[in-house]
């Protein structure tokens, strides 16, 4: 067993699953200015160190992703962050992206940029404590969309990344997200997002990136947000499982959902009855941002200095995702 899924099996270990705080400067002071906290690196920080100290990190998060900023952070008892996290018994990763951007040739998609100095950040990132990385790429459903040059430039992009960060002794997340913007239905969001995986898996085969060194984060099979056409939870988990037992190869050892515009609750749910069907090989967790995050938020904007009271809201999440992430999750359990 390599060293690389070694690492994988410990983030995802027990229904463990991945918590996304990775980002951006310009993201999270949305987020702040939503709940009327001023963004500052004091209070991003605040919030960032309250979320990695609770106790159910330790139960029910592998790892945790970070932006730029935070990494290079200190606690308020001095420990750099990936040293807090690690002492919480939880891994810490790193977003190597720098954006999605305009795809040249397709004006309405985008394409995911950050390979020029990829190798010399990755170095730098490990010596910081990273043991895993991320990458996003992003698709949009409609007429014509995903193109086939959107299709095409991001797995060749997710790719050469994952080679540079194995290469690195990192393991890489590759994230496809097939985003619910728009008015199309499951089935369309099937077959998009099993053709974009598949020629994510195409590429990276080319690259001889280590499939057991790997965790794929893809979006769940969901009808737009825009559809009139909703399906049952029950219909989101066989669909997304069909999906993925047709596209993903054997030899990955997890997947990490992105919760991708759901809510809190119908995130978990959903992750619930995915483990609940799951008759693949895969370990099927999460790795979510808001949906781990949001509720804490809001709790935490009353009042910054109610540590207690937003841990107690986060492990409750936490805790609700890694039972969803072992098919044991109820909705009772939510009072």
């Amino acid at each position: 067993m390599s060293d690389l899924n070694n690492i994988v099996l410990k983030i995802l270990d027990r229904g463990k699953g991945i918590l996304a705080a990775d980002e951006s400067t310009g993201t999270m002071t949305k987020r702040l200015d939503g709940v009327n906290v001023p963004s500052t690196p004091e209070n991003r920080l605040l919030f960032r160190e309250t979320l990695f100290s609770a106790a159910n990190m330790t139960e029910c998060i592998g790892g945790v992703i970070l932006y730029d900023e935070t990494i290079k952070q200190q606690t308020s008892k001095k420990n750099t962050i990936p040293e807090l996290i690690s002492k919480m018994g939880s891994t810490p990763g790193i977003k190597v992206d720098t954006g999605a951007k305009i795809l040249a040739g397709s004006p309405n998609e985008k394409i995911t940029e950050g390979l020029d100095g990829l190798r010399e950040r990755l170095k730098e990132y490990y010596k910081l404590g990273a043991r895993f990385t991320k990458w996003r790429g992003v698709y949009i459903i409609a007429n014509d969309y995903p193109s086939k040059l959107s299709i095409h430039s991001n797995a060749h992009a997710l790719a050469r990344y994952s080679a540079l960060v194995q290469e690195c002794n990192m393991v890489p997340i590759v994230e496809p997200e097939v985003l619910m913007d728009g008015g199309h239905s499951a089935e369309e969001c099937y077959k998009k997002t099993s053709e974009v995986i598949k020629k994510c898996f195409d590429e990276l085969i080319l690259h001889k990136v280590d499939l057991k060194g790997i965790i794929l984060k893809p979006n769940m099979i969901l009808a737009g947000n825009k559809s009139k056409d909703k399906i049952l939870n029950e219909e989101v988990a066989k669909l997304t499982l069909k999906c993925l037992k047709n596209s993903v190869p054997e030899e990955v050892p997890g997947i990490a959902f992105l919760s991708g515009g759901q809510s809190e609750v119908e995130a978990t749910e959903n992750l619930n009855l995915i483990n609940k069907y799951n008759d693949t090989g895969f370990i099927m967790s999460y790795s979510y941002g808001r949906a781990l995050q949001q509720s804490a938020l809001k709790f935490w904007s009353k009042n910054i200095k109610d540590i207690d009271g937003t841990q107690k809201i986060f492990n409750h999440r936490a805790k609700m995702n890694t039972l969803a992430a072992q098919g044991k999750w109820s909705k009772d359990l939510e009072c």
